[in-house]
């Protein structure tokens, strides 16, 4: 049975060992968090569950620490003397794999690349030992995917599901920071859709609102940089069914980075939170009215990557296109998103083919199939895939970096030799500066720092 959740941040520096007195500036999360996990080692549990955004992930796959033990430390943050060992609960680690197999969730015991806790599962043991011995209970661990809403929740309710099958009692804890884009000064920088982004998540778990944050905007999170919503996502699926009581403890963002501590107390059963249909009615509805936001640009990508797909064969070129497509060549760049994360962009510089319409078709497929960070797109993942393109202008020379702008200017950086070459777009998250943009064109191109390059620019008008 769960007997309470707790959604809780991983600040390193809130260890006085790490933190060297910077931690009395998050004393109320300290506090806080001092208080939620005296609360759990108070139900003195069987076995507590922890999802961390920072154990081993996995685009297509839940990653559940398989063994009997396992040992960790916060020497990447100057503290190896801050240790903590733990016996992992074996039978409820299995009982979660084979009941996700049954149902077809991609979750299991398979690929483990790192043995030892990250520093999202020891934040939390560290306050939990305490007040309570953690080896005197077993612990579950499991990363975080690039799967849908529904796959974390399915994966909730699994958990939920084994732990009352073997009868354990079980304490659930959802690692996660909420967004890195507080500040300008923090260690991310900043996007005003950080603190927007906060205080909307931290709305919704306070007041249990587990659908809301489901179904929050994937652009929005990761204009966020949110760390912790997907294990939220798990939380809610634990929570399938019961009767809960919120409760929020603290939030700081100090340092540029949220950190919300809020309980959950399983006060009952409630049918009412029962939410796998209507999240996939939800769901549903968001991606049909996607779909009528698209332009025909966007419309045309689509429809490329989907007969590429499903038929194995190239979208013909369509009848009936704007003239726009048909009647002009353009360099284009087609990328694809899934739940917020990139999940594919190729493109071209300058136009390859006859038209517009057939570029846009050619990098569709390209970037569905052969973009060489990425598997490609399964069949399943069709219906929630978001699509952008880029009809880029024709480079033009820049003279040195004062003619750049990263908002309103891709870059090219070329070898002098012309064999190498570097492109970024404009306006992407998280490049902010001429200088970055500079940086991760000549890294796409191979192109060392200190070597000279030539400088191109150009305009882009994007269909998102």
């Amino acid at each position: 049975m769960i007997l309470a959740a707790y959604a809780v941040p991983h600040p390193p520096i809130i260890i006085p060992e790490i933190g060297k007195g910077e931690e009395k500036k998050i004393a109320r999360t300290s506090a806080a968090y001092d208080a939620v996990m005296a609360e759990a080692a108070s139900f003195h549990a069987d076995t507590l569950v922890i999802t961390s955004p920072h154990a081993d992930a996995y685009m297509e796959y839940f990653a559940i620490s398989p063994g009997t033990e396992a040992k960790g430390n916060f020497g990447q943050f100057g503290a190896p003397q801050v240790r903590i060992n733990v016996n992992y609960d074996k039978a409820l680690a299995a009982a979660i794999s084979d009941r996700a197999e049954r149902k077809g969730l991609a979750a299991g015991l398979l690929g483990t690349r790192h043995p030892e806790l990250d520093h999202g599962t020891l934040l939390p043991l560290y306050f939990y030992q305490k007040h309570g011995d953690v080896n005197a209970l077993k612990i579950v661990r499991i990363g975080l995917s690039g799967l849908s809403p529904e796959a974390h929740y399915t994966l909730g309710k699994t958990i939920a599901e084994a732990a009352s099958a073997l009868k354990r009692r079980v304490i659930f804890i959802a690692s996660g920071d909420l967004s890195h884009k507080l500040r300008e000064g923090g260690p991310y920088g900043y996007a005003p859709e950080g603190p927007l982004w906060d205080k909307a998540c931290l709305a919704f778990l306070e007041k249990a609102d587990f659908l809301s944050l489901l179904t929050m905007d994937p652009t929005f999170s990761r204009k966020a940089a949110e760390c912790g919503l997907r294990s939220f996502w798990i939380m809610a699926g634990v929570l399938d069914g019961l009767a809960v009581s919120p409760t929020r403890h603290s939030y700081e963002g100090i340092f540029g980075v949220g950190y919300g501590v809020v309980g959950f107390s399983v006060t009952g059963v409630n049918p009412e939170r029962q939410l796998a249909g209507v999240l996939q009615q939800r769901l549903a509805e968001k991606r049909k009215a996607q779909k009528q936001r698209e332009d025909p640009y966007m419309a045309l990508a689509r429809r490329s990557v989907e007969t590429i797909v499903t038929t194995g064969h190239p979208l013909p070129l369509p009848d009936h296109l704007p003239e726009a497509l048909t009647g002009t060549r353009h360099g284009v760049f087609v990328s694809l998103h899934l739940y917020g994360n990139l999940r594919g962009c190729i493109g071209t510089i300058a136009p390859t083919k006859e038209n517009t319409a057939l570029e846009i078709i050619a990098n569709s497929i390209s970037a569905a199939l052969n973009d060489p960070r990425f598997p490609a797109v399964r069949k399943e993942e069709l219906p929630d895939l978001v699509y952008s393109v880029d009809i880029l202008g024709v480079p033009e020379r820049a003279a040195d970096e004062s003619a750049l702008d990263p908002k309103r200017y891709g870059i090219i950086t070329e070898s002098l030799d012309g064999t190498r070459r570097g492109l970024l777009l404009p306006n992407l998250d998280g490049v902010e500066s001429v200088s970055q943009q500079v940086q991760i064109a000549r890294q796409k191109g191979g192109i060392s720092a200190a070597e000279p390059i030539s400088l191109y620019r150009f305009t882009v008008t994007r269909h998102a």
